[in-house]
């Protein structure tokens, strides 16, 4: 096991919760124009070819532009990159969370960025571990919306292959996601993911034996152990279970989003203590359902 019980149980947990988020932010922009300039005209089954090439162009820019910005460690730029993407992000799901319950605000755009301000603030400022989670809940929803009314299933399908290839190639041949996790939470402060920091046994003995004692290796840093799940693994699903939404209905996007817990949790539970690429896994739950889920409906 990768990490321990509890560890593993709150990121599945938090996993789980940002698909049904998820799920909700789609279908609730199904029916409503995309906020701040970001609505796409609607489009036919033959129109999907150069919404996928966009979205394959813009993937490979974004991760161009994120290895530059790293590799010549321009963190303030990068600081200010993260800062805009999740204020815009975290509008838009305080949008389709807020909108139904209020009455009709014709400021509504305004108002849920000065909601998400201090939030953004301090998870780009403060590091707090608790904002930073929380956050992510509702970034990758906003995101994913954006991207489900591009795509149908054959070409969901061509993306998570080529998403599940890319991470692999990036994990265990190149090492390029391991240098970019490593620069963004210790240079920028800054993780695109859910991140949770934890002690082991023997580590939270070795802290209570440290703190008992008056030497100077009192003052000694202890190593934290560190679990993290990337933004990509998270925002994907959403992304698949939200055009299945839109194709089949709302039991095969369900079933796609249990198709990605499976996937993720096989690699929590089953994986040693190394970096994995977790899309080959999830992807791989992903395609059972929508399998499942053809032969069913």
């Amino acid at each position: 096991m990768k990490h321990n019980l509890k560890v593993t149980a709150i990121i599945v947990l938090m996993f789980l919760i940002t698909q049904f988020i998820g799920l909700y932010v789609v279908n609730y922009y199904s029916e409503k124009a995309l906020p701040y300039g970001m609505g796409m005209p609607e489009v036919q089954e033959q129109d999907y070819t150069p919404n996928f090439i966009s979205i394959i162009i813009a993937f490979v820019i974004a991760i161009c532009f994120l290895f530059f910005l790293t590799k010549f460690k321009a963190k303030f730029f990068l600081r200010i990159w993260f800062f805009f993407v999740v204020m815009v992000a975290l509008g838009m799901s305080f949008i389709a969370i807020l909108d139904p319950v209020l009455p009709p605000f014709q400021y509504i755009s305004i108002m849920v960025l000065i909601i998400a301000l201090p939030f953004a603030l301090s998870k780009i400022v403060s590091r707090n571990i608790l904002t930073h989670n929380f956050t992510e809940l509702l970034i990758y929803p906003g995101i994913a919306a954006v991207f489900v009314p591009l795509l149908n299933i054959i070409y969901l399908s061509a993306l998570l292959v080529l998403i599940s290839l890319y991470d692999a190639w990036a994990v265990w041949k190149s090492g390029i996601m391991q240098k970019i996790a490593k620069y963004q939470m210790n240079e920028m402060k800054v993780f695109g993911g859910f991140l949770i920091p934890y002690l082991s046994k023997a580590q939270r003995n070795k802290f209570k034996k440290l703190k008992m004692s008056k030497s100077k290796d009192s003052k000694k840093e202890i190593k934290v152990n560190v679990a993290i799940l990337g933004g990509g693994d998270v925002i994907f699903p959403i992304i698949a279970s939200g055009v299945m939404l839109k194709t089949l209905g709302v039991w095969p996007a369900v079933l796609v989003i249990v198709g990605a817990l499976l996937g993720l949790s096989y690699l929590l539970v089953f994986g040693k203590k190394k970096m994995y690429p977790a899309m080959p896994f999830i992807s791989a739950g992903i395609f059972l359902m929508i399998g499942i889920s053809y032969l069913i409906w």
